[in-house]
This record gives structure tokens, sequence and C-alpha cells, in this order.
């Protein structure tokens, strides 16, 4: 059977990088102090390749064990994509990109176009963007699976679309699969890529609280720290309950201007307390923090109809040429692989 597998490539990138550091780089909290140890990284022929080789590994695994017949990898270009433009301190407070990590990400797009894998890139979109794109495009024509840590990619599930989503610890994942094993056709879980967790729109709702296509609107009123999106402060726990109450954003704002007076807004707000379990009325806070709601909720919309390169054809891994694999994982001396 076809399945296809979209790629966080930047993601997993990140995470592969991370995971193959020396100690003494990981645990320095001083940017000048890690470049010493910048010589210990791993490396062949003057290329940085620690990243690399463990996300290529990665790959190699996931295509094997979860019987991947085609794919797509989703890279960032740049953080000065269209949302930056609405909201200028988007991911404002990420730290630059290490230099060892930054000459990877060139590196290890090119090996993969190289070997034939599809790989999309934009400098306007991220790569949840293309993946979005990619799932809306294809998802009809086979089973559709997302590989990401990211939470954001959430709002992505539906009934052909399912998410990998990857935890810190294997138990996490184990424990969350564990849990839905019931929903799962065989009654047991299917295999996963290593700590991956699969969602889909029931375990979505059971877990996050909300479905699928409520996320953008849930971080709208949360925020997320991650990319600096700032929501509405201090109504965190009660985004949940309002969204299963009123379902968008927009009418939960309806609500709030339905109330004619001061007496009608304590009216509702006892309502959702008694109804919803919403203890502290989050209704001062939503009103003057309007603005930030739906600019937030915009920001973390994943576009969906990004004008992709690839046609479901060319997702194909029997395309691959396994001499450009050869030379590839030669010229970057991967030799185990």
């Amino acid at each position: 059977m076809d399945r296809l597998l979209i790629v966080d490539g930047s993601s997993m990138l990140v995470t592969s990088y991370y995971g193959l550091l020396p100690k003494q780089i990981l645990f320095e909290k001083d940017e000048e102090k890690r470049k010493q140890y910048y010589g210990q990284i791993m490396q062949y022929n003057g290329y940085y390749t620690n990243a690399m080789y463990a996300m290529t590994k990665t790959l190699k695994k996931i295509e094997k064990e979860q019987q991947i017949t085609h794919m797509v990898i989703c890279f960032d270009t740049t953080r000065d994509t269209f949302r930056r433009r609405k909201y200028s301190e988007y991911k404002a407070q990420r730290s630059a990109t290490p230099e060892p990590l930054k000459h990877q990400f060139v590196q290890m797009e090119d090996m993969l176009e190289q070997i034939g894998y599809a790989v999309e890139m934009s400098d306007e979109y991220e790569a949840d963007d293309l993946a979005g794109s990619a799932a809306a495009l294809f998802s009809s024509k086979m089973p559709t699976y997302i590989i990401t840590k990211d939470h954001d990619y959430l709002q992505l599930i539906d009934k052909n679309t399912t998410l990998w989503l990857l935890q810190t610890q294997q138990d996490k994942a184990d424990a969350i699969n564990q849990k839905y094993s019931g929903i799962f056709s065989d009654g047991k879980g299917f295999a996963l890529p290593d700590k991956a967790a699969q969602i889909t729109p029931e375990i979505c709702l059971s877990e996050y609280g909300v479905k699928p296509s409520q996320i953008p609107d849930l971080k709208g009123i949360t925020g997320d720290t991650s990319d600096n999106i700032p929501g509405v402060k201090g109504v965190s726990s009660a985004a949940a309950p309002l969204l299963r109450e009123y379902g968008t954003l927009e009418a939960i704002y309806q609500a709030i201007d339905s109330c004619a007076d001061a007496r009608s807004e304590k009216k509702l707000a006892a309502f959702w307390k008694e109804k919803l379990g919403v203890k502290r009325s989050p209704i001062k806070a939503l009103k003057e923090y309007r603005d930030s709601a739906f600019m937030s909720a915009e920001l973390a919309e994943i576009n969906r109809d990004v004008r992709l390169r690839h046609s479901i054809d060319q997702l194909s891994l029997e395309r691959l040429d396994d001499t450009k694999r050869r030379e590839q994982y030669e010229k970057y001396g991967f030799k185990s692989l």
C-alpha cells in the first residue's frame, strides 16, 4: 500500500544536531565558549556532519520500518517570512542558528536533492506551510503521515492525515500510544517511528481539548512562547473550554459583545464558571487583548495553498538514485550507512 510521509525537515535536522552534539557544547551556556569546542563536532573533509548523519539514519529507518513509498521533506530557509511582516516580533526571541548547523542545512538540502528526494523550500513560507500544502494536495491520494515535534501541525490532522508527533522521551510516546491503542484498527497500535506519538483527530480532541481545526484559535488565546506569539495574557486555561463551547474565537467574542452592560458580563462569567469550569473570568482580558487574539490566531494558522514544486509522482521513493546516494554518503563519510 502506498503511504506518504511529510517530513518537517528543519525540525528533524535541528533535533539531530543537538542529539549528536559533544557535551562540552551542549551544556555550555555561553555561545562564545561553545565555539571553542566546534572542532569536536562530527565532521569529514571539512564538512560538519553530525546533524546530517543522524537525520539520514532516521529517514532510512522510517522508510524501511514504516514502509513509506512517497516522501516530501520541507525546510525553512529564513525567519523573515510573511508572518514577520504581519508581526515584527514573530520568533524574535530565538537565538541565531549556530554556524555548524547553518552549514548542514545547506548541505543536507543539497544531498537530499542529489539523491532524488522531493525537497520543498521557500523564502516566503515556513516548512509548516509547505507541509500543510502538501497534505492538502496529496492526502486524498494515499494515507498521509506528518512527522514533527512542532505542535502547530496538530491543525493539519484529518481523516486522511495522521500526525506522528515526536516526544522528548520514548516512554512519553509509549504512554500516549498505549492510552489510545484501542482506537487503532488492530487494537494494538501501529509500528511507529522512535519517540513518535500517533495523533488522530480523536486523540487531538482528547489530549489537547480541541479539534485540529481549532488549534489556531486556541493559540490565539494561549499564545505560543516558542514562536513569540502573544495571545491573551492570563487566560490560557479558559481557552479550550471556551472553544469547546463556542467553536471559534469569533464566536467567543460574539458572546462577549452580546453583553449590553457589566451585569450581563457577570451573568456570562457565571455561566462560564458553572457550565465550563472557568473559575476566573477572562472577559476583561479578552476584551483588552482582542486585537492580539485575532492576530495571534492568524499567525498560528498554517497556510495550505502554497504552490509546490513537486507532483505526487515526484514524491515516489522509487525515483531515488542509489548511485548518487553512494556518492553523497562517500562525500560526507557516512561509511556505516
